[in-house]
């Protein structure tokens, strides 16, 4: 196994253990888009845009800012995007 792997594995494992129980979505673009368009970032078919997307995002929440959408980055972007609509269904009302 990479150290890349590696690091991937033990980071959803510490991940357990200091809350990520919700489970995470697939890193695929469309997913990935999705949750950027629920913060209000639209991003384009593109795939150089969502990657410089994923990463000013992991820059503004202190993640190393490779541009990959691992687990912990989409676990902030799931969080992110649940907290932004929730704040627009109350916006709503």
């Amino acid at each position: 196994m990479s150290a890349r792997g590696m690091l991937s594995v033990v980071g959803t494992a510490v991940g357990g253990l200091i809350g990520w129980n919700d489970r995470t979505p697939p890193a695929d673009a469309a997913t990935l888009r999705a949750l950027f368009a629920d913060m209000g970032v639209m991003i384009g078919p593109d795939e150089a845009q969502l990657t410089e997307a994923v990463r000013y995002f992991q820059t503004r929440t202190g993640l190393d800012a490779d541009g990959e959408a691992g687990p912990e980055t989409v676990h902030l972007l799931v969080r992110y995007a649940a907290e932004a609509r929730e704040t627009h269904r109350f916006q709503a009302a």
